[in-house]
């Protein structure tokens, strides 16, 4: 089974690239150090398979928190990214939400609906 990582992205946000660049690498670190801690056979999957990482968009906050929900259902690692608020967003802005390395399948039924970033 093809394991991989998803990034979802809030579009509402007037998030220059190199910004919701950042804000991608910042769920995907942070998932993935959490995967190789509970994961960890997932984890040497996805490593040895080439990291897959998707980013795909998603319209405002709520919709962070729909999918968080239920990826929480599903036991699929999971983590929504705040921003500091040091340059274009606000302190504690939720800016993205990265899912996984989990499998494929199980990712595709989360974020499978969003259109790539």
């Amino acid at each position: 089974m093809v394991v991989k990582l998803v990034v979802a992205v809030r579009k509402d946000l007037d998030m220059g690239k190199g910004k919701i660049a950042a804000q991608v690498a910042h769920a995907a670190v942070s998932c993935a150090i959490k995967a190789m801690k509970e994961k960890k056979k997932i984890f040497d999957e996805w490593m040895d398979e080439g990291q897959k990482k998707i980013v795909v968009k998603v319209p405002n906050v709520d919709e962070i928190y729909i999918i968080k929900k239920k990826a929480d259902s599903m036991g699929i690692i999971n983590e929504v990214i705040q921003d500091r608020g040091y340059t274009q967003v606000e302190p504690g802005t939720v800016t993205c939400i990265g899912l996984g390395p989990d499998y494929e399948v199980y990712l595709d039924d989360i974020t499978g609906k969003y259109k790539l970033l």
